[in-house]
């Protein structure tokens, strides 16, 4: 075993040890400070709830100690011991090589389907369940991830087939054709997932409610955003959890709304909410969120090129049979260790957004009271852990801490 490898080895030990460090570092700030009503709270919360909180909080916590642990030590395994003998079989078919690549991913994808198929039931039906949040049937579950399997076969299909003719008709240029093809089919998606994919999972339907429509658009008015749409999704029907987004790309806009959150949240609220979603187009972050993801994957698909070329990783991982395949999974496991220390940034840039997007809810409807209101409805309804600790907040909040949210609005008054 040469350094390079060792020092890959020590390296994924160690993110994976820090990310429980911080798993367990918040887990005993939250029984620490878990029963602690915030200001903002008061009278809005009870000692029953707040317990409530902590325990979904925690359990969730352990759970994912569990779930995690689990992937880790699956992921190790496939890499160090499984890859060289999938990669060996795949290659001894002797498909072409378009062909060789659906069956190697599509493969990998339905096996990690299968894998992760106990968790999903026992977050579902044991913890969603027991906190009150799963309205799913099971049969419901099981159609949805049937339909999911089905449409994500099409798509990587799709991408892969497309890509790696590509990469067969341009060894030198693939790069940058690849990344060129997949920005194009992302932007396309855009386009026809609320027509296409989205129907297939839930049910919309035209709001009924006229003053809210009319209120709704109002505001959208006073932001310079024409409204095609305003439809209710049958959210219910798998969970209590509340949400609200716009679909469409330009200026004009499909809104959604969760029927839970039209049950949940006065119209004011509801504005609100609608306005911190205006913020985010309004401010372009939409756009410069696109534009940062796809400077990284220029960058990195670059990168996979140079690194492809060569028989390195084949070589370090004592892969016996080489193909780009394998290179491509070792390469993606590298990947997950160096972009971990860039999480923080990108979650600052994110929340940062965010509060942009909170001051222009906060000028549009010349209030932060209904925001404030909102918030607090969603912490609440959500069990949302109200004592994060800060160094994990760093790491895994790409919104704002909700307290911290409900103060800086305040300051906006």
């Amino acid at each position: 075993m040469n350094i390079y490898l060792i020092t890959i080895i020590i390296a994924y030990i160690l993110v994976v040890a820090f990310g429980y460090w911080l798993d367990f570092l918040n887990l005993s700030h939250l029984k620490k400070f878990g029963s602690v009503i915030p200001p903002e709270f008061e009278g809005q919360i009870d000692g029953s709830l707040l317990s409530k909180t902590r325990d979904y909080n925690v359990e969730h916590t352990k759970f994912g100690f569990v779930s995690s642990g689990f992937d880790k030590i699956v992921t190790l395994l496939f890499i160090f011991v499984l890859l060289n003998i999938y990669n060996s079989w795949i290659e001894s078919l002797d498909f072409p090589f378009i062909l060789t690549g659906l069956v190697f991913f599509i493969l990998l994808t339905y096996a990690e389907t299968v894998i992760s198929m106990p968790f999903s039931l026992y977050n579902t039906f044991k913890i969603e369940n027991k906190y009150g949040f799963n309205t799913m049937t099971f049969k419901l579950w099981v159609m949805d991830t049937f339909k999911s399997l089905i449409i994500s076969t099409i798509i990587m299909g799709l991408l892969i087939s497309a890509a790696l003719f590509l990469i067969s008709k341009s060894p030198e240029l693939w790069w940058l054709w690849v990344w060129s093809f997949f920005l194009a089919f992302e932007i396309f998606m855009m386009y026809i997932s609320p027509y296409v994919i989205e129907p297939l999972f839930h049910k919309f339907t035209p709001l009924e409610d006229e003053e809210l429509e009319s209120g709704i658009r109002e505001i959208m008015g006073k932001a310079g955003i024409k409204v095609s749409r305003i439809f209710k999704m049958d959210a219910s029907k798998r969970t209590k959890h509340t949400n609200a987004y716009f679909t469409g790309i330009g200026k004009v806009k499909r809104i959604v709304l969760y029927d839970t959150l039209i049950e949940k949240m006065d119209r004011g609220e509801i504005f609100a909410v609608l306005a911190h979603e205006v913020g985010h187009w309004k401010k372009k972050h939409i756009l410069k969120r696109i534009i940062q993801i796809e400077v990284i994957a220029l960058v990195a698909i670059y990168m996979s090129w140079y690194f492809l070329k060569s028989e390195f990783l084949i070589e370090l991982f004592s892969i016996d049979t080489s193909s780009f395949f394998a290179k491509l999974i070792l390469l993606s496991f590298i990947a997950s260790i160096v972009s971990f220390p860039f999480g923080p940034i990108f979650n600052w840039v994110s929340r940062k957004h965010e509060d942009e997007a909170d001051r222009y809810s906060f000028d549009l409807t010349g209030s932060g009271g209904s925001m404030i209101s909102a918030l607090v409805k969603l912490s609440k309804d959500n069990l949302s852990n109200l004592h994060p600790h800060p160094l994990y907040a760093l790491f895994h909040y790409s919104h704002p801490p909700v307290l911290e949210r409900i103060r800086k609005i305040k300051k906006f008054r």
